[in-house]
């Protein structure tokens, strides 16, 4: 039974929202940040810089956590040096493992991205085999945002390899773009979502690098919490996505059209499935999405 919980990067939109459904599961939480106190999301606040290794170890010792969720990176590679980003990524979620393992933390939740596939910010267009995708899929990122997820999925390999000294269960979540009510109403609702309407909207590009993916916070943070409880022995990837598109054009028609050269292999109920298959983190955790922007 998961008692405490401690969560990087807990100052962040998503992470606000995890301390928030956790507390209100009466699990103590600890939020692990840089700077001051944003707000009273978590029971205890640990300033901590998740790029250096004491810092680390000493702020999990101190939450005596039984789990922890990883958040604390960067959350797009627009403001910093590619170094930076690149580093954001991988050292604090080799951090965080490092110290997990020495300090007998049985449960990591790390936050991994749809970058990870070479989507996401990526200047060329995205490679996609076949539709919908899933974890099995090859990964070509060449941005530091996108190689930086691609590795800590890596060191999570290596890390679960071990014998001793590891957390037991390590996941790493593919987040896509994390939409609450308000964002998905101005986003979605309010406009032209079919394809010559993206088109035209100059958004075009990210949205065909994500698959038009998208997901809600509230299914984001059913997952999350599921992940925490969850208790195999390895490492896991898992895809989150919504059960749709962002797109109001037919999920075959963007197949046939926008990634002419991918296979089908057979998409969901609706004519809107989405082109990520979610089906790993139903068998793992008995999730599946529930909320959509067409219900607004």
């Amino acid at each position: 039974m998961t008692e405490t919980v401690a969560v990087t990067g807990g100052d962040g939109r998503l992470g606000q929202s995890i301390l928030l459904h956790l507390n209100g599961e009466n699990i103590q939480t600890v939020n692990l940040s840089r700077g001051k106190r944003e707000g009273e999301y978590s029971d205890a606040y640990l300033t901590t810089d998740l790029l250096d290794a004491g810092e680390v170890y000493g702020s999990l010792a101190k939450a005596d956590a039984d789990a922890v969720v990883h958040l604390g990176m960067l959350p797009t590679p627009d403001v910093t040096p590619g170094y930076r980003t690149y580093e954001s990524n991988v050292m604090s979620s080799y951090h965080v493992l490092e110290a997990a393992g020495a300090l007998g933390i049985d449960t990591v939740v790390l936050a991994s991205s749809f970058s990870a596939m070479g989507g996401g910010f990526e200047p060329e267009p995205v490679t996609v085999d076949y539709l919908p995708v899933d974890e099995a899929h090859r990964l070509t990122p060449s941005n530091p945002y996108g190689l930086g997820k691609q590795t800590l999925e890596v060191i999570a390999d290596g890390v679960a390899r071990r014998s001793a000294d590891r957390p037991q269960t390590i996941t790493s979540v593919r987040f896509p773009w994390v939409v609450d009510d308000d964002m998905a109403q101005e986003t979605f609702v309010e406009a032209d979502r079919t394809l010559s309407g993206l088109r035209k909207s100059g958004n075009f590009h990210t949205q065909r690098n994500t698959l038009f993916t998208y997901v809600h916070v509230s299914d984001a943070v059913d997952l999350v919490r599921r992940a925490i409880e969850a208790d195999f022995d390895s490492h896991e990837r898992v895809w989150v996505s919504a059960p749709d598109t962002s797109a109001e054009t037919s999920s075959r028609e963007i197949a046939a059209t926008v990634f002419p050269d991918a296979e089908v292999h057979g998409l969901g109920e609706g004519d809107y499935a989405s082109l990520v298959d979610t089906s790993k983190a139903e068998k793992l955790f008995s999730w599946e999405p529930e909320w959509s922007w067409r219900r607004l």
